[in-house]
């Protein structure tokens, strides 16, 4: 199970794309959309876990999505996706 950041650091142009604890990027892309579709396929071939989606500019964490076939830490059902 592996756990991924999309995250876009002040004065950047792209998006990383970087595994929990990792001190470097797996992948830079342009948008935020790649940067999280990317983040998902590396957790899922891991065997899961989360991908947190921060916000531009080394901002906080706006979304968090569970990737199978890690378990959902939270018991409600996630409407947006």
């Amino acid at each position: 199970m592996a756990n991924y950041h999309v995250t876009q650091k002040k004065g950047q142009e792209g998006w990383n794309v970087q595994k929990e604890g990792g001190q470097k990027a797996s992948a830079i892309v342009d948008t935020q959309k790649q940067a999280e579709q990317l983040a998902k396929q590396y957790s899922a071939n891991i065997g899961g876990g989360e991908v947190r989606i921060h916000r531009p500019n080394g901002g906080p964490i706006r979304d968090s999505d569970t990737v199978m076939p890690a378990n959902d830490p939270r018991s409600t059902k996630d409407t947006k996706h």
